[in-house]
């Protein structure tokens, strides 16, 4: 999947010209391995279960093997960010993804349960300074609406990746439950390519903040800008992955326990969510405001909880997911748009940390929420009339901005 490079209308200075294609798609493999880690193992748990049933506490630490690397991504991303404006993006970029391969296979070998998920930990910490990278390094080489297109194609590789590693992974499982970590060796592959064909990055002197003979001068760090974009974030991706997560429970409360339905509505939706990523592109910045955004997710929250059939279920699904892929590019380039080259790696960082934070207590946000109204569809209703109310509080200063 590639994206149309045009001619950028904002200058770079003393940048080199943009990169080609090769670079962004090597970006945009990198920022697919997050999703790998995620999604791959979901259908072999039941059979990680039933090896490991006599471990002491198996039914908690098995579940784990599949979430841990979120959280670990999500705890570790801020120190990525700080390595990556001290030591370089594409020297650690090369490393974190062959480390990647390592301790992504380490389970075939592996036989105690606690040590592949050691494993699964060290995978969350390659995870953490791939994707910091990657989306650092879309700002550092490109500008402009180039970058915006290119931060929508990631949301766009996500979504697609991640029903693709699902289906891929239930298929390879269906003979052992090892045989998916054989996938994670892309990194071995991947890695000398990007050290071959990722050019260093060096800013312009407006980005480098060059006044004259005395060098670079020092900004500090946006912290009270970040903390807001940040906390945004987070909340912004529990609304981005409460319908890949909760869908088939959803069906299941619906009547719907087929496997072939409950796929198809989840390959609808991912389809729904690249949509709206093609949407941001084709979409001017003032015409993707973020209010406007969450109040479309919240109307398909708010259809899906209090919609009581299954077509209403599956277009209010349908309806979030435009909106999602229209939220999720538009709160990165946000992010991006507050950050000068020299900050840009601990930005990322700090963003990509919150967003898989919000990955990480998604579940257990709606879990709390169906334990307080009483089903899983009311508490979806919930949270849209949470977002509704996020959305009318951002609405000043976005009129405002």
């Amino acid at each position: 999947m590639s994206a149309p490079v045009v001619p950028d209308a904002h200058p770079r200075g003393d940048l080199a010209p943009a990169p080609g294609r090769l670079p962004a798609a090597l970006l945009m493999t990198g920022s697919c391995l997050p999703v790998l880690g995620a999604v791959l193992l979901a259908p072999v748990l039941p059979r990680i279960q039933d090896h490991f049933e006599t471990v002491p506490g198996a039914a908690a630490l098995v579940p784990l093997v599949l979430t841990v690397p979120a959280l670990s991504l999500a705890l570790l991303a801020p120190f990525a960010g700080v390595i990556v404006d001290r030591l370089g993006r594409k020297r650690l970029l090369v490393v974190a993804t062959a480390l990647y391969a390592v301790f992504g296979t380490a389970p075939l070998w592996l036989e105690s349960l606690p040590a592949i998920l050691a494993s699964r930990v060290l995978v969350g910490v390659a995870e953490a300074a791939i994707m910091t990278v990657c989306t650092t390094l879309i700002g550092d080489y490109y500008s402009g609406r180039v970058r915006d297109r290119y931060l929508a194609l990631q949301t766009m590789c996500a979504a697609v990746s991640a029903t693709l590693f699902f289906v891929l992974g239930g298929a390879l499982g269906a003979s052992d439950w090892r045989v998916p970590f054989w996938l994670y060796t892309v990194g071995l592959a991947l890695a000398p390519v990007m050290a071959r064909f990722l050019p260093d990055p060096v800013p312009s002197a407006e980005e480098d903040g060059k006044t004259g003979d005395e060098g670079p001068e020092r900004r500090p760090f946006p912290v009270r800008r970040m903390a807001g974009i940040c906390l945004l974030t987070v909340f912004g991706a529990v609304v981005f992955y409460t319908v890949p997560v909760e869908m088939a429970y959803l069906l299941d409360d619906a009547g719907v326990d087929s496997p072939g339905t409950i796929g198809a509505v989840t390959a609808l939706a991912s389809a729904a969510t690249v949509l709206g990523s093609i949407a941001f592109t084709r979409l001017s910045p003032g015409r993707r405001p973020l209010p406007v955004l969450l109040a479309l997710c919240a109307a398909g929250f708010l259809l899906m909880g209090l919609g009581g059939g299954l077509p209403l279920l599956i277009a209010g699904a349908v309806l979030n997911c435009v909106g999602t892929g229209l939220l999720l590019p538009s709160l990165v380039t946000l992010a991006m748009s507050r950050l000068h080259f020299a900050d840009r790696g601990r930005g990322m960082g700090l963003w990509t940390a919150a967003f898989f934070l919000g990955e990480f207590v998604c579940p257990l946000v709606l879990l709390a929420g169906k334990a307080a109204v009483g089903t899983l569809a009311t508490a979806v209703a919930v949270l849209g009339l949470a977002t509704a109310l996020v959305a009318a509080a951002l609405f000043p200063a976005s009129r405002r901005s």
